[in-house]
């Protein structure tokens, strides 16, 4: 895996996401009370960034249509959107949030 830095851990708020760049792509950071986690920063629906939503639980809300995606697979769960977003691999070094975009998880809807 190749791990790039994506951000400080002092730089997102527990709840919330940041956008941040790694290696040229787009990517939301995001804490919750289950951990951290990445997902590519653009909704398959809209083509807005999904940093700007709403993070609650294990999900995070794009704010211009509603579509919900699973911050752990990166698959829909409300309309409008139907196709997933790559999340990738997190590691925390230190006070550095490490995110490999190089190596996207995949799961398939049930």
């Amino acid at each position: 895996m190749t791990f790039a830095r994506a951000c400080a851990t002092a730089e997102v708020a527990l709840g919330s996401a940041r956008a941040t760049m790694v290696d040229g792509v787009p990517v939301a950071v995001v804490a919750t009370d289950d951990g951290w986690f990445a997902i590519h920063d653009e909704c398959s629906h809209a083509a807005v960034p999904l940093s700007d939503g709403d993070v609650e639980d294990s999900h995070i809300e794009c704010y211009m249509h509603g579509s919900r995606f699973d911050l752990r697979t990166g698959i829909p769960d409300q309309l409008p959107a139907t196709v997933p977003v790559n999340i990738y691999p997190v590691s925390i070094d230190g006070d550095d949030v490490l995110v490999d975009v190089d190596n996207p998880y995949h799961f398939e809807e049930n």
